[in-house]
């Protein structure tokens, strides 16, 4: 088995958070998905398991922190192209995501813009210029 980056999270409303995935472009794997749970994969090897918070705690006894309140990881999602990052973060937003709760950034080689999930998680939808690399 090839390496895979798996994130986890806990949702408040599985069904809400899950649209907002399906929006951000991930795709529904129903073999790992039911009631309390829902898998989403963005390619191969990069997915993200929602979990209801009940189904959370049976992973870890630490208590579920509030997104909303406090940054507690920063993740990136990349896209093909500059329009791919206005038109996904307009997709999630529909999904029920919040636009930009940090300012983009466009440093002409690289673009980038942010979105609230309906948890707090914020994502980084981020374009590179792949020629632009030193």
């Amino acid at each position: 088995m090839s390496k895979m980056i798996l994130v986890n999270l806990p949702a408040r409303d599985l069904a809400a958070s899950t649209a907002f995935y399906v929006a951000l472009g991930g795709t529904v794997n129903p073999q790992f998905s039911g009631e309390t749970s829902t898998s989403l994969m963005f390619t191969e090897a990069i997915g993200v398991m929602l979990l209801t918070h009940d189904r959370y705690r049976e992973f870890s006894k630490r208590p579920i922190g509030d997104a909303r309140r406090d940054s507690q990881a920063m993740y990136a999602l990349t896209v093909v192209d500059r329009d791919a990052v206005d038109a996904t973060l307009a997709r999630a937003v529909v999904a029920g995501g919040r636009a930009d709760p940090n300012p983009a950034q466009d440093l002409g080689f690289m673009y980038n813009r942010h979105v609230e999930d309906p948890d707090g998680y914020v994502w980084e939808i981020v374009w590179m210029n792949p020629s632009a690399s030193t």
